[in-house]
Order: C-alpha cells, then sequence, then structure tokens
C-alpha cells in the first residue's frame, strides 16, 4: 500500500495523499506534495507556462489545507504531536520559499502568489495557535 501511494505521489497525485487512512502520514505527504508542487510553479515560471504555474501554486495551497485537516482529524494534542511542530516548521520554510518566489515573479503574477503566501500564513498562524494554546 505505501509502495503504490510513493508511486502515486511521484506523479504529484493529491488524490493520493487524502487516500492515506493514518492522519499523520497524511499530513507528512500533503507537505512533502506541497514542497514538490513549489517546485514545479518555479520550473513552470522559469519556462514562462503560466497556466501550469498557477495550478501548481493552487496545489500548493491545497496540500498546505489537507495537511492542517489531516492535523485536526488525528484528534491528538497539538501541543505534544511532532506533527504539528513539523508542519509548523515546513509550512514555515514554505513561506520563506514562496516570498523568494514572489520577489522573482513579474509584477503581473505577483497577485497569485500573494493569494497563496496568505493561505499559508492563515495556516501557520492557527499551527502556531494549536501548540501554544492551553488545554480544552
Amino acid at each position: 500500500m505505501t509502495l503504490i501511494l510513493v508511486l502515486l505521489l511521484a506523479f504529484g497525485d493529491l488524490t493520493a495523499v487524502k487516500a492515506e487512512p493514518d492522519f499523520d502520514k497524511r499530513s507528512e505527504l500533503a507537505l512533502s506534495n506541497a514542497e514538490r508542487a513549489m517546485d514545479d510553479a518555479h520550473k513552470a515560471y522559469g519556462d514562462a507556462d503560466d497556466k501550469a504555474e498557477q495550478a501548481a501554486l493552487d496545489e500548493l495551497a491545497e496540500s498546505v489545507d489537507v495537511c492542517y485537516d489531516a492535523l485536526q482529524q488525528s484528534h491528538q494534542s497539538p501541543r505534544k504531536s511532532k506533527y504539528y511542530k513539523r508542519a509548523e516548521l515546513r509550512v514555515r520554510a514554505l513561506m520563506r520559499r514562496l516570498a523568494g518566489f514572489r520577489d522573482e515573479v513579474s509584477f503581473d503574477a505577483r497577485q497569485s502568489v500573494e493569494t497563496v503566501l496568505k493561505k499559508l500564513s492563515d495556516v501557520h498562524d492557527q499551527l502556531l495557535a494549536d501548540i501554544m494554546s492551553k488545554k480544552k
């Protein structure tokens, strides 16, 4: 089963990530897919393929959403979960990469990158709030 998921992820299929039954693994796979989507967006920009660039940015945002949703569904204490902390670090790294990418793209393309950066920032803030909050 894991081999099949790895093969499907090699093609950047987010539905394979959503099919993972283990929520912790799903969050990790979604973040790996987000990092791959960031690479794809950078490559598409270099190739001057606006549609592929936008598709990669959309997949990046959706992958981060899938990661956060998986963490929420795991019902673990965010303060004690290594997966919450890993997600926070990896989303922060993605935000830095995306900010650098925003500075590289043309002025016309910046709005779409800004939208995805705002989405990642919101998820990052929510992850931090969950980790730092007291028990409910």
